[in-house]
């Protein structure tokens, strides 16, 4: 998938991440966790980037795992990732497919053109063409607007959640 949309005045040109990818994929992710979570200790960053190389290749191969980046003139400026999840079936189907669409990140200077908007709705395109009932996904103050405009909201089933310590 290679697409190519105007956002303004510039070439917005989106794909999806390949393996060869993996190494923008890690630097993204971890530039998107500084941006929300502060600096990491650089022991601590070399073992998650790592790790999330690890990660990256073993989901993006079996199928888990695919996203979306988006070039301007180039240069990489935005991506969003979609974990894709199979749950056991009930009366209705076999099984489900649902996705976790995370890492919707955009560097600070390529903000407000509407990239996040051509990078989700690539997401949310990919997840209908696989057949998937549900897509769901945590936001910031700063991308709810942006979701709920795409009709993301609250769960139909109270959402709980529990730290294992």
């Amino acid at each position: 998938m290679t697409t190519d949309r105007a956002s303004g005045s510039k070439n917005i040109q989106l794909r999806k991440i390949g393996v060869k990818d993996i190494s923008v994929l890690v630097e993204y992710r971890l530039l998107y966790l500084s941006e929300l979570q502060g600096k990491m200790e650089d022991t601590y960053r070399e073992k998650l980037r790592s790790d999330l190389t690890r990660y990256f290749e073993r989901t993006l191969n079996d199928g888990r795992f695919m996203a979306v980046l988006a070039e301007e003139n180039g240069k990489i400026v935005s991506f969003g990732g979609m974990v894709i999840k199979e749950i056991p079936g009930d009366a209705n189907r076999s099984t489900y497919l649902e996705g976790d669409i995370l890492n919707m990140y955009t560097i600070p200077e390529a903000r407000r053109k509407g990239i996040s908007s051509m990078i989700l709705e690539s997401l949310l395109n990919e997840a209908k063409a696989m057949g998937m009932t549900k897509v769901a996904l945590h936001t910031s103050k700063d991308g709810e607007k942006l979701y709920r405009k795409y009709h993301f909201s609250e769960p139909h089933y109270p959402y709980l959640e529990r730290i294992i310590d």
